[in-house]
């Protein structure tokens, strides 16, 4: 029996490098729609203090990746103006 298996985050971060993406679309990179309506949830739980083990987890994750992507992409970004300076 085949089980459902949700996408995480880290699935799309990981999906979406794994197609190569230029700079532009790396700056330009959101979340699934579906992904930031479970980020609302998670966080009015945290708010509320009623979220489980499992979704405190889902919650870590999710600020993890969201970290790791500002960071790539403010790299990009200084890349991006390097290059621009040397070809001023």
């Amino acid at each position: 029996m085949a089980t459902l298996r949700t996408s995480t985050i880290t699935d799309e971060v990981l999906d979406f490098l794994a197609t190569n993406p230029t700079p532009q679309q790396i700056i330009d990179f959101r979340a699934s729609e579906m992904l930031q309506e479970r980020l609302r949830y998670l966080l009015d739980q945290n708010r509320e203090g009623v979220l489980t083990t499992q979704e405190n987890s889902e919650l870590d994750e999710m600020q993890h990746m969201n970290h790791f992507m500002a960071m790539l992409k403010a790299r990009v970004r200084i890349k991006l103006m390097e290059q621009n300076e040397l070809h001023s």
